[in-house]
């Protein structure tokens, strides 16, 4: 298979960064093309990051002296590439127009941006959940007036923990979910050196979040209907999302009402069997198992499982019947890789295995 030529937006932030990490040495997808704000356009790599490199493998030698692109350069950001991953810092409305930019020159947009979560016919898909989406593209693509130009988007780093449990779940129908996710600083792309006032320390407030939380799980949950994605009406979900000083890893404490009362038993062995189109598919990012459940007591642990998969697993533990709703259980995943560049990535993969991206060449 041709390897496809993959632009960066946003290259130098953290979720850029950890798309160039996870891309280096990628079987289906090379970085070509890196591109920022104007601040760092014109810039070898290596000088626009500085000492801002925050992943903990090196910077790849090979895109140092990359020179990076102006964003806002659509037609030369896309001059060399199949498509592009987007992670740009932007205002909302600001990233809605470059991406739909973007896609108009007829360069498919993989974004970890919340920017087009809500639009009714760009997919917002966790891979192993809901593939089917990608369908919608067909239907975006007649707004944009493009042949092979469209958005797909990733859903937000905190439902990574608890929705793909739920989904593993449905059929005794979750109903009520209550749900603390208490989340790590790297979510707010800064690591301790950036943040020191987070260290020993817990703010019960990220903008924004809770509404994602509650909303998001729906929206993957749903379904196409007349040209555009329409969200699940169960189950309800109220969230409290808390910032911990951890530097990667979403944890989430979680209890859930179903419809159809299941067993601890059988609900363990929906999470132990639950797969989808990405291990089906074999896909090079795919974890091979998607959901792993711990017995012990004092799992999953930040330490212990963040990195379960390469990152790109869940890690479920400690369910158990409760006096309130039906079970609890506590959930973890890696968010800047499952939950940011790595579900993008994965994406990415099933849209090229499904024919929605392809190299220019066989257009």
């Amino acid at each position: 298979m041709e390897k496809l030529k993959v632009g960066i937006l946003g290259a130098t932030g953290m979720v850029g960064q950890r798309f160039i990490s996870l891309l280096e040495d990628h079987p289906w997808f090379e970085v070509v093309t890196l591109a920022a704000s104007a601040r760092s356009a014109g810039k070898r790599y290596e000088d626009a990051v500085g000492d801002n490199w925050k992943m903990d493998t090196p910077m790849p030698e090979r895109l140092k002296d990359v020179i990076v692109k102006n964003v806002a350069d659509v037609a030369d950001v896309v001059a060399d590439v199949d498509f592009v991953f987007s992670a740009v810092n932007m205002s909302k409305d600001e990233i809605k127009a470059i991406e739909e930019e973007y896609a108009k020159t007829e360069t498919p947009v993989v974004s970890n941006n919340s920017a087009h979560r809500w639009t009714p016919d760009v997919p917002m898909m966790v891979p192993e959940i809901n593939p089917e989406h990608a369908a919608i593209i067909e239907d975006q693509k007649k707004r944009l007036g493009t042949k092979y130009g469209f958005i797909a988007v990733k859903p937000n780093c905190s439902i990574q923990s608890y929705a793909p449990a739920l989904a593993a779940w449905k059929e005794f129908e979750p109903a009520e979910v209550v749900v603390t996710t208490y989340q790590a600083i790297s979510g707010a792309g800064k690591t301790f050196k950036d943040w020191p006032e987070m260290v020993g320390n817990v703010i019960p407030y990220i903008g924004g979040e809770e509404e994602k939380s509650e909303m998001e799980p729906l929206r993957v949950f749903g379904h196409i209907e007349n040209g555009e994605i329409v969200k699940a009406a169960l189950p309800v979900i109220t969230s409290q999302c808390i910032r911990v000083p951890v530097l990667n890893g979403h944890t989430a404490a979680v209890f859930v009402r179903f419809n159809k009362k299941p067993t601890k038993e059988q609900l363990i062995e929906k999470l132990r069997s639950f797969s989808g189109e990405p291990q089906k598919l074999s896909l090079p990012s795919a974890p091979k198992q998607f959901i792993q459940y711990l017995e012990e007591d004092d799992r999953p642990q930040v330490t212990e499982d963040v990195d379960y998969e390469r990152g790109m697993g869940i890690s479920i533990g400690r369910l158990r019947e409760d006096k309130v709703y039906d079970f609890k259980f506590v959930g973890l995943s890696h968010n800047t890789v499952r939950g940011a560049a790595g579900g993008a990535v994965l994406c990415a993969e099933l849209l090229r295995a499904k024919g929605y991206i392809a190299p220019k060449s066989e257009r």
